[in-house]
C-alpha cells in the first residue's frame, strides 16, 4: 500500500575478459537504483591472483590517499584514471596493462542511501594475455608513371591461446602528416572486403584487389595508379576476441613500415618530383629523398641534377653520371654518412644514413635538360622540386617504476625492490642508491648492472656483513631486481632510488624512481614476562616458570637466545645464572646452582618459554627471571645479538615441612644453698628424626633489659658462648648437656649470688632434607628461676653512696668496708662491679674465700688491686685513671662457713655496698702550675738577684701548691 523503496544494483562490465598486455584497457561501472546525490563515488580494487583474499585498492574518485603504494605512482602518473561518463556511471582506464594486473575487479559505490539495501559493489575478471600479433612490409621508395600497376604484400601472424580473429587493413598517407589516412581496402574481422571511400569505384571495376596468399600474407594490387596515388602507404593488423556480452573488442594493433609511392603523370614534357621515405624523422633515423624526372624517352635525353639544402647545393650529378659533393661534405661523404646515386636516367637518390639536427631543413631537386652532355649552353630546361624534412631530436619513452614487496621489514629480514622500466630502445644500464633518512642529501651506491650485464657493488656492501652480499637480477626484458638478504637495522630504511639510464646513437636519458622502506628495530616491541602458576609451593612438590616473549615481528623466523637467572632467598651478590638454552638448542648450565641440573626441565611452546623444577627444595626458593636475546635472520655465526630484554622477578617460595616441636612452657624455680645447679629444658614432642639446637638465655632484673645469650649447642653439639659469657672463666662455670633424648640441662658450677636471676631455653628443630640441615620451627621455654636460700646471719656492709673525682693518670680509691666483726672460721668472698646499661653489670675482680683474687677483665688485672688495710676493708684501688674508668661502682659481699671440719662451706649471708660515682677529670694545664713543678725553675732563683722579688713571690705560691699536694 505504500511506496516501494528503490533497490540500489551495482553493474561492472560483464567478465571474463581477456586483455593483451601493453594495450590500453577500460572497464565500465554504473550504479542504479540508489538515493543521495546524484554524482555518485566509485572505488576500484583488484584480488589477484596470488592471494585472491587479499583486497589491493587501486583508485577513487573520492579518497586520493586510496590507492595502495603498488599502484600510487601509476594512478599519480595517469597511468590509471576513472573517467567519469555521468554521475552514475564511469570508465576505469589502464593506459599499458601490465601481466600483474591480472585479477577479479571490484566497483564498490560508497553509500549515500538511508539504509543499506541492494548491492553496493560488483566483480569482473580480467586476464592478461601476452600480445603475439606482429605485421611487417619491407619499406620501399617507388616511382611509377601513371597507368602502372603496385604490389605490396604484408606478413600477418598471432598465436594466442584464446580464439581471436584478424582484420588486416592497407591505408594511405599524404601530405605532411596532418591528414588523417586514406583507407583503401580492409580485409574486416568478418572476413569480408571494405574498400575505402576514396577506392570504393575502382573496387567494384576491379582495379583494387587486397587477396590473402598463404597463411599469413596479404597482397594489395592497385592497377592504374593515378597521381592521388601518391604517398606513403602502409598496413594495418588488428586482433578481435570476443566479450562475454557478445561485443568483439580489439585487443591489439600493429602497423607496418611505409612505401614511398611517387607517380609521374603523363601529360607534360618535363617535370620533377622529389619525395622522402619519412619527411618527419628523429635523430639517428634513415633519410632517403627520390628525385624522379618526368619526361617521355627520358632514356635517351640528357639530365644534370643538383641535390639543395636550404637553398645551398649539397651534391650534383652530371649527365655521364659523376658524383661531385660540396666541399662541406665531403668528410661526411668519405665517412658513408652521406649517399647519392642514379638507379636510371630518371631516378636520382639522396640518402643521409643517420640524419642528425643539421640535416632538417628544406631539400631541392633541380634538374637540368641539356642538348649535348657537357655542354652548359645547351640547357633547354631547368625545373625543380622542393620538400621540407623535419629532424627532431631524439626523445626518451622510457618510463620506469619502482616498488617493493617488503615496505615494513625487522632487521635481519631481507628488503626485495623492483625497478621496472618500460619503452626502452636501447641498452640499459641500472644503478640502485640508498638514500639514508638520517643523513639528508646523502646517498650510497648499493650495486650497479652496466649495458653489457656486468654487475658491481657498492664500496659499502661489498665485503658482505651482517648484510650479506645484494643481488641484482634481470629477470626480463624490463625488470630488474635487488635483493639485500639482511638488513642491519633502522639505518637501512629509507629510500631506495634506481636510475636506469638508456643509451643510443651517442647519447643517453636516465630516468628515476624510488620506494620507500621502514626497518623496525628488534628492539621494538619485544618484552618478555615472567609467571608462575604457582608462587608457594611445597616441600618436594615440582614448579613452573613460564617466559612469555612477546615482539611486533615473529620471533619464530628470528634465532632466539633464553637465560634463566636465579636470587636465593639469602641474597650474597647479583643474580646468578642457572642455565641458557642457545639458538641452536643447546643448553648451558651454569655453575653457581649446580643442583637445578639434574632437576630442571626446559621447554618451548611458539613463543613461551617453561623451566620445570622437580621436586623442589629449600635452595630453589628465591627470585626468578629471564633474559631473552634475539639476533637478526640469516647471521651466522652468531655475534652479538640485536635486541634483548629482562623479564619482571618473579619471587618463589619454598614451604618446609611443618614443624612438630612442642617445648614445656611452664615456668618453675630452682633454690639452692651454694654449689652447682643445673636449669632443665624439657622437649615435650618433636618428629623421630629431626636434631635440634639450644640456646641458653639470662634475663637480667631490668624489665626492658635484652636477654644475654650464655650459650648455644647447634644440631651437632658445637657450642657457641654469648659476648658476656666468652671469658674462659664464664666457659667453664657454664655448660650445656643433653641428658636424654628430650631434655637438655644447662649445668652452672659454684653458683654464687650473681647468678640468681632468670633462665629460659630456645630449642630449634633441624632436619636433613637431601641436601642440607634446614630449620623447621623453634620454641621457647619457660622462665626458670635461680634463688639462693641464705641461712639468717647479717652481713653489715657501708651502703653510703660516694661521689670521687679524679685526674686521669692519678690514683684512686672506692670505698667498701665491713661493718662489725667476723665470727670465727668465716671466710669473706669478695667481688667488685662496674654498672651496665645492658642490666647484667660487669664483674671487675673477685676475691675467693681462699685469698685467690680473679680478674674476669684480664685487660685491667695490672690497674685493679685490694690492699686490705684492715680485714673489714675491701676498698678498691684503681691506678692511672682512664676518661673509659668513669661511671657507677659497688661491692658485693658474701660470707662463708664450714659447718665443721670437713665439710662443705655454706653461704651464710650477702650484702651490697652503697654506690660510689667515679668522675674523671683532664690533668692539669696552667703555667703555674707547671712551673712550681719544675725544680730547674726554682734553682733559677739562684742565679736571678735582679728578679730576686718575683722570684720569691714565685717561691711561695710554688710552696703553696706543695703543701696543696
Amino acid at each position: 500500500t505504500g511506496l516501494a523503496t528503490a533497490q540500489r544494483v551495482v553493474t561492472v562490465q560483464e567478465g571474463p575478459l581477456y586483455r593483451t598486455e601493453g594495450s590500453h584497457v577500460t572497464l565500465w561501472c554504473k550504479v542504479s537504483g540508489y538515493q543521495g546525490p546524484a554524482e555518485q563515488n566509485f572505488q576500484w580494487s583488484v584480488y589477484q591472483p596470488s592471494a585472491p583474499e587479499r583486497e589491493v585498492q587501486i583508485v577513487s574518485t573520492v579518497d586520493p590517499s586510496f590507492p595502495y603504494a603498488i599502484y600510487t605512482q601509476r594512478v599519480r602518473g595517469r597511468g590509471i584514471f576513472v573517467e567519469r561518463l555521468q554521475g552514475d556511471a564511469v570508465l576505469l582506464h589502464i593506459a599499458e596493462l601490465q601481466e600483474r594486473d591480472a585479477g577479479q575487479y571490484e566497483c564498490h559505490t560508497p553509500n549515500t542511501d538511508e539504509r543499506y539495501f541492494g548491492s553496493y559493489s560488483a566483480k569482473t575478471n580480467l586476464s592478461v594475455i601476452p600480445d603475439t600479433l606482429s605485421a611487417s612490409m619491407a619499406p620501399q621508395a617507388l616511382t611509377l608513371m601513371e597507368g602502372d600497376t603496385v604490389e605490396l604484400t604484408c606478413e600477418v601472424s598471432k598465436s594466442t591461446a584464446q580464439h581471436t580473429h584478424l582484420s588486416v587493413g592497407w591505408y594511405l598517407l599524404q601530405g605532411a602528416g596532418e591528414h588523417r589516412p586514406k583507407e583503401v581496402l580492409t580485409l574486416s574481422k568478418d572476413f569480408t572486403l571494405k574498400p575505402g571511400s576514396s577506392y570504393e569505384q575502382r573496387f567494384l571495376e576491379g582495379d583494387v584487389q587486397l587477396n590473402k596468399v598463404g597463411n599469413t600474407t596479404y597482397k594489395l594490387i592497385i592497377r592504374g595508379v593515378k597521381p592521388s596515388d601518391q604517398g606513403q602507404l602502409y598496413c594495418e593488423a588488428a586482433e578481435w576476441i570476443e566479450d562475454p556480452d557478445k561485443t568483439w573488442k580489439d585487443i591489439s594493433r600493429k602497423e607496418t613500415e611505409r612505401t614511398s609511392l611517387a607517380v609521374v603523370s603523363q601529360g607534360r614534357d618535363l617535370s620533377v618530383d622529389i619525395a622522402a621515405t619519412e619527411r618527419s624523422l628523429s635523430e639517428g633515423d634513415t633519410l632517403q629523398l627520390n628525385c624522379v624526372v618526368g619526361a617521355t624517352k627520358s632514356s635517351s635525353r640528357h639530365f644534370e641534377v643538383i641535390w639543395l639544402l636550404n637553398e645551398m647545393e649539397v651534391a650534383r650529378v652530371d649527365p655521364h653520371g659523376v658524383l661531385t659533393w660540396e666541399e662541406e661534405y665531403k668528410d661526411r661523404a668519405k665517412l658513408g654518412q652521406l649517399r647519392a646515386f642514379k638507379p636510371s636516367n630518371a631516378v636520382y637518390v639522396l640518402t643521409i644514413p643517420e640524419v642528425g639536427l643539421k640535416d632538417k631543413g628544406t631539400y631541392q631537386c633541380s634538374v637540368s635538360e641539356m642538348k649535348t652532355p657537357g655542354d652548359l649552353h645547351s640547357v633547354q630546361t631547368n625545373v625543380s622540386s622542393g620538400i621540407q624534412v623535419n629532424v627532431k631530436p631524439i626523445e626518451s619513452h622510457m618510463r620506469l617504476s619502482v616498488s617493493t614487496s617488503t615496505p615494513r621489514v625487522t632487521a635481519g629480514d631481507p628488503l626485495i625492490l623492483q625497478c621496472q622500466v618500460q619503452g626502452a630502445t636501447g641498452p640499459v644500464s641500472l644503478r640502485w642508491w640508498h638514500l639514508p633518512p638520517q643523513h639528508p642529501g646523502r646517498r650510497v651506491l648499493v650495486a650497479t648492472m652496466e649495458q653489457d650485464g656486468t654487475r658491481s657493488l657498492g664500496g659499502a656492501y661489498q665485503d658482505g656483513g651482517t648484510r650479506g652480499s645484494p643481488r641484482l637480477e634481470k629477470e626480463s626484458s624490463g625488470t630488474f631486481t635487488l635483493v639485500i638478504p639482511s638488513t642491519r637495522g633502522e639505518d637501512d630504511g629509507g629510500q631506495y632510488r634506481c636510475e636506469a639510464t638508456q643509451w643510443s646513437r651517442g647519447r643517453n636519458w636516465t630516468g628515476k624512481g624510488e620506494a620507500a622502506v621502514t626497518v623496525s628495530s628488534m628492539g621494538l616491541g619485544l618484552h618478555a614476562t615472567l609467571r608462575s602458576r604457582i608462587p608457594t609451593v611445597s616441600y618436594g612438590q615440582s614448579l613452573e616458570l613460564f617466559c612469555q616473549v612477546n615482539a611486533s615481528y615473529s620471533l619464530e623466523e628470528v634465532p632466539v637466545s633464553v637465560r634463566w637467572l636465579f636470587q636465593p632467598s639469602q641474597p650474597t651478590g647479583p643474580l646468578q645464572e642457572l642455565v641458557q638454552v642457545l639458538p641452536s638448542g643447546t643448553v648451558v648450565w651454569g655453575t653457581a646452582q649446580p643442583h637445578f641440573q639434574g632437576r630442571a626441565q626446559l621447554a618451548k611452546v611458539g613463543t613461551s618459554f617453561r623451566l620445570h623444577i622437580h621436586s623442589a627444595l629449600p635452595a630453589s626458593e628465591g627470585t626468578y627471571q629471564c633474559e631473552v636475546e634475539v639476533w637478526r635472520r640469516n647471521i651466522l655465526p652468531l655475534g652479538q645479538p640485536a635486541a634483548s630484554t629482562s623479564s619482571n622477578a618473579v619471587e618463589i617460595k619454598v614451604v618446609l615441612p611443618e614443624s612438630k616441636l612442642q617445648v614445656a612452657t611452664k615456668d618453675s624455680s630452682v633454690e639452692i644453698a651454694s654449689g652447682n645447679t643445673a636449669i632443665e629444658c624439657r622437649i615435650v614432642f618433636a618428629r623421630n628424626n629431626s636434631q635440634f639446637a639450644v640456646t641458653w638465655y639470662l634475663l637480667p632484673p631490668l624489665a626492658d633489659a635484652t636477654p644475654l645469650q650464655i650459650v648455644r649447642a647447634n644440631y651437632n653439639s658445637l657450642l657457641e658462648y654469648g659476648s658476656e659469657f666468652s671469658s674462659s672463666a664464664q666457659k667453664s662455670r657454664f655448660l650445656s648437656q643433653r641428658v636424654s633424648s628430650n631434655i637438655f640441662q644447662l649445668q652452672i658450677l659454684s653458683a654464687n649470688l650473681r647468678d640468681g636471676d632468670r633462665y629460659y631455653c630456645v630449642v630449634e628443630e633441624w632436619l636433613w632434607l637431601v641436601d642440607g640441615w634446614y630449620k623447621l620451627g623453634e620454641g621457647t621455654s619457660g622462665r626458670t628461676t635461680l634463688k639462693f636460700k641464705l641461712q639468717e646471719h647479717e652481713l653489715q656492709v657501708e651502703k653510703t653512696n660516694h661521689s670521687i673525682s679524679a685526674r686521669e693518670g692519678e690514683e684512686v680509691t672506692l670505698p667498701c668496708r665491713l661493718q662489725g666483726a667476723l665470727l670465727p672460721g668465716t671466710h669473706v668472698l669478695a667481688t667488685w662491679f662496674q654498672v651496665q646499661s645492658s642490666g647484667r653489670d660487669s664483674a671487675l675482680l673477685s676475691l675467693h674465700r681462699d685469698g685467690t683474687v680473679e680478674y674476669p677483665q684480664e685487660r685491667l688485672a695490672g690497674r685493679l688491686f685490694l690492699r686490705r688495710p684492715s680485714a673489714g676493708d675491701f676498698s678498691l684501688t684503681l691506678s692511672a685513671v682512664e676518661r673509659g674508668d668513669e661511671g657507677e661502682y659497688y661491692c658485693q659481699l658474701q660470707k662463708w662457713q664450714q659447718q665443721s671440719e670437713g665439710k662443705d662451706w655454706a653461704l651464710q649471708a650477702s650484702a651490697r655496698s652503697g654506690y660510689t660515682q667515679l668522675t674523671a677529670t683532664p690533668p692539669e694545664s696552667t703555667v703555674l702550675s707547671r712551673i712550681c713543678s719544675s725544680p730547674p725553675l726554682l734553682n733559677f732563683i739562684l742565679y736571678l738577684p735582679l728578679v730576686l722579688v718575683l722570684l720569691l713571690a714565685l717561691g711561695v705560691f710554688c710552696w703553696y701548691c706543695k703543701s696543696r699536694k
